[in-house]
Parts: structure tokens; C-alpha cells; sequence
């Protein structure tokens, strides 16, 4: 059995989320798939944070429709500062045997080598992660490190600027799809 994990702060998930998680899902074939917000990102200010029950609930609209992925509030209910290490460490109790995949995009894979106990993470887990830009040669890679990367188009948007047009009452669907969006518009969130 194969377990992918994607955590993350997902103020607000967006399309490229997802089309990084089902991407890494189709490749691996993974049995199944975490989703998994963050209480409070460890790694970077999040401006504008959303309450952790409504992040939660938009990841529920964002993936919940594709039986593949589980969303898991497990680092919520943990409240404070959510650490990488720690959640693969609960998760390697709960999933005994299984074969653990850490899905992260570019942006993280940037600043992975100052994670905390990246070599423990690194150790309990195949780290997949999405390169920011195309080098030269196209098509997929894995490095002697055992990190398996998949170079993806970027996505054009990020969440701080998907924040910075909801702030502004603008229409984000085409970001986030339907659900989020009317989530987000509905509950009011990232307004000025």
C-alpha cells in the first residue's frame, strides 16, 4: 500500500493544488491520498489566515469529490506550530508497512533543506515535488536523492494573491472553482 500527504496552509486551495496532489495520485498510484491543512504554517507568515475550520472545509469542496483523497483535520485538532516531522511520525504508527509520499510544490521544495529534521522527513517518506521551471530537458525526473520530481507547468496564481483579489470582492472562481469561491464569498473571508 502507497499513501500520498499533502499538507499545507491552503489560504485558500486552489486549482493548481489540486492538479499537483491528482498528478503525483495518477503517477504513483496511490492507494490513497491525505489532505491535510496546517493549524499554523511553522515555515512562513500566513497573512490573512483563514479560521482552520473554514480552511478545512474548502479543502472538503477543493478534493472531497475524488474518492481518492482523504481530508484530515489531524494537525488542527494538534493546534500550534504543525511540523512536517511530527505528522509523519503519527502517520508511520497509524500506516505500519505503507510507503508514505510527500507531495509539496515548488515553493516549498525551495526552502525544504530548512524544515525542521528535514533528514528525518526525508527518511520516513519519498518527497514528490513539482519544479518551478523547466531546465532544459522535459518530461519527468528523479534524482539520485530519491526525491521524485514532476516538471509541471507552474500554476499562475498563488494563494496571496488569490487572497489579495477576494480582498477586493473580485470573482476568484477561475482559481479556485465553483465551491471555494462561493465558500470564500459566502463566508466573507480575506475581505478588507
Amino acid at each position: 500500500m502507497s499513501t500520498g500527504i499533502f499538507g499545507g496552509t491552503f489560504n485558500p486551495p486552489h486549482l493548481g493544488h489540486e492538479r499537483l496532489v491528482r498528478r503525483f495520485a495518477d503517477r504513483l498510484s496511490l492507494s490513497k491520498t491525505l489532505v491535510i491543512p496546517t493549524y499554523e504554517p511553522p515555515h512562513k507568515f500566513a497573512g490573512k489566515l483563514a479560521p482552520a475550520a473554514d480552511r478545512l472545509r474548502m479543502c472538503q469542496f477543493m478534493f472531497g469529490q475524488d474518492s481518492r483523497f482523504e481530508i484530515s483535520a489531524m494537525e488542527i485538532e494538534r493546534e500550534g506550530k504543525s511540523y512536517t516531522v511530527d505528522t509523519l511520525t503519527r502517520l508511520r504508527e497509524t500506516y505500519p508497512g505503507e510507503r508514505l509520499y510527500l507531495i509539496i510544490g515548488s515553493d516549498m521544495l525551495e526552502s525544504f533543506h530548512r524544515w525542521y529534521r528535514a533528514e528525518d522527513i526525508l527518511a520516513m517518506c519519498t518527497l514528490c515535488a513539482a519544479r518551478r521551471e523547466i531546465r532544459g530537458e522535459s518530461g519527468d525526473r528523479e534524482q539520485e536523492s530519491g526525491v521524485i520530481f514532476d516538471d509541471m507547468k507552474p500554476f499562475e496564481i498563488s494563494s496571496t494573491e488569490i487572497r489579495e483579489l477576494a480582498a477586493k470582492g473580485e470573482d476568484v472562481r477561475k482559481w479556485t472553482g465553483d465551491a471555494v469561491a462561493d465558500y470564500i464569498r459566502q463566508r466573507g473571508l480575506y475581505l478588507e
